[in-house]
């Protein structure tokens, strides 16, 4: 073990020790509760690999009838796999298969090989929205049109789509005839700070920007110090449309590079947006998801997601009516193709996630993720562990054992040695 690794666990275990003699008391809860609480985790947390605060954080989730039988069943995959409170508990792992609890991919473990699959020199390429355009554009990876990129410390820089004032994004949009757009932050993630922009009336020193709902805003009132993507409008197809039309309804496709060439698709699903929305998250909740069998192309496991235990399974879209479930995805097999040609593309990050719009001329990249959330497993009901780690192996071989991009373990918080010999 390092000598970073060897402080940080002493670390962990000093806060253990301070933790039994001083979280309780600060803790708002009964004294009947604090003593069952110190009881149940002397008796079953006898390593003390886990911090009392967070053997709270999920036994007070579960009546008192089966809070030990719930706490020992999570202190075996936590140690098993390093499972974490949340992802216990979010994804009910107490109501799961054997298939799924031994398929899934936690965060612990996933930051562990995507921090060796996806080096982070390489990181700005698939965060930076403006870097992952231009360079996926190069290689032929069809992208939505790029108007404008507006950088503020671009001011001494001369060029057709760069602006780094009002005056410089008006001048360009103006000269490309920009009526209707996508304005997105470069660094955000989740659907956040995206604007759809319906209509654009030009003013002398300013223009008044129409949203998709009908609201107005300046554009003065959303240029600051953030850069910002000004990017055409995606014209999904008419099957697409009919899941829900006021949100692009992106497929997510999981995807693996290995060293032999080779890139495989190993999940899919579609998110799927609400009536008036114009964003289809699927992390933080309210909205449709199901998964796409990555064979055929059929939808199915169609569910209402609003929010962690409040999961509705439906057979239709809530608000449109529209059937989900048993419905075959136009083109499929040709759809494949492509995206597995777009990981080609990729080759700086082996296993990313790409958010797919599916149009009239083909997939579309909306974006690519070289780090994603858990969520989607509980939509395809199974996990994606065996895949990666599978892809993290083989590169593993290849590179034998050190990857010449990767610049350490600079995602990697786990500093408990046996559980790092459990990943490798």
């Amino acid at each position: 073990m390092s000598i970073k690794s060897q402080i940080a666990r002493c670390y962990q275990l000093n806060r253990f020790k301070h933790n039994t003699s001083t979280v309780l008391r600060g803790m708002r809860i009964e004294e009947s509760d604090k003593r069952n609480l110190k009881k149940d985790y002397r008796e079953l947390c006898k390593s003390g690999s886990l911090a009392i605060d967070k053997f709270y954080d999920l036994w007070h989730k579960y009546p008192a009838d089966v809070r030990r039988q719930r706490m020992k069943d999570y202190l075996s995959l936590f140690e098993a796999k390093g499972l974490t409170t949340d992802e216990y508990y979010d994804f009910e792992f107490e109501k799961r298969e054997d298939e799924f609890r031994n398929t899934f991919l936690g965060l612990n473990e996933q930051r562990y090989y995507l921090s060796y699959l996806n080096p982070l020199r390489y990181y700005s390429l698939a965060r930076n929205k403006y870097l992952a355009h231009k360079m996926l554009e190069d290689t032929g990876v069809c992208m939505s049109k790029l108007y404008c990129y507006y950088q503020p410390e671009a001011r001494y820089i001369a060029s057709e789509e760069k602006a780094s004032d009002i005056s410089g994004v008006l001048q360009i949009l103006k000269t490309k005839g920009v009526s209707q757009c996508v304005i997105k932050t470069t660094e955000s993630s989740h659907g956040d700070n995206v604007w759809v922009i319906n209509d654009i009336e030009y003013k002398d020193n300013d223009a008044v920007l129409t949203r998709f709902d009908g609201q107005t805003l300046l554009l003065s009132s959303i240029l600051s110090n953030e850069a910002l993507i000004f990017e055409s409008v995606v014209r999904q197809t008419k099957q697409f449309a009919a899941f829900n039309e006021s949100s692009v309804n992106t497929v997510r496709f999981m995807t693996l590079l290995y060293p032999d060439g080779s890139a495989k698709i190993i999940a899919t699903f579609i998110k799927i947006g609400r009536a008036g929305r114009c964003v289809d998250n699927a992390g933080g909740g309210g909205n449709v998801d199901v998964c796409v069998d990555t064979e055929t192309g059929e939808i199915k496991y169609a569910i209402q997601f609003d929010g962690w235990r409040n999961i509705k399974e439906i057979d239709v879209h809530p608000d449109s009516g529209n059937q989900l479930n048993g419905v075959i995805i136009d083109n499929w097999q040709a759809i494949k193709e492509e995206v597995k040609r777009f990981q080609l593309a990729f080759p700086y990050c082996k296993a990313v996630g790409w958010d797919i719009a599916i149009t009239e001329e083909g997939p579309v990249v909306i974006e690519a993720n070289d780090f994603w959330d858990r969520t989607g497993q509980y939509f395809i009901r199974r996990g994606w562990r065996n895949e990666i780690r599978d892809c993290y192996v083989a590169w593993k071989k290849c590179w034998r054992g050190i990857n010449p991009y990767a610049t350490g373990d600079w995602l990697l918080p786990i500093t408990d040695k046996k559980m790092i010999e459990k990943f490798s």
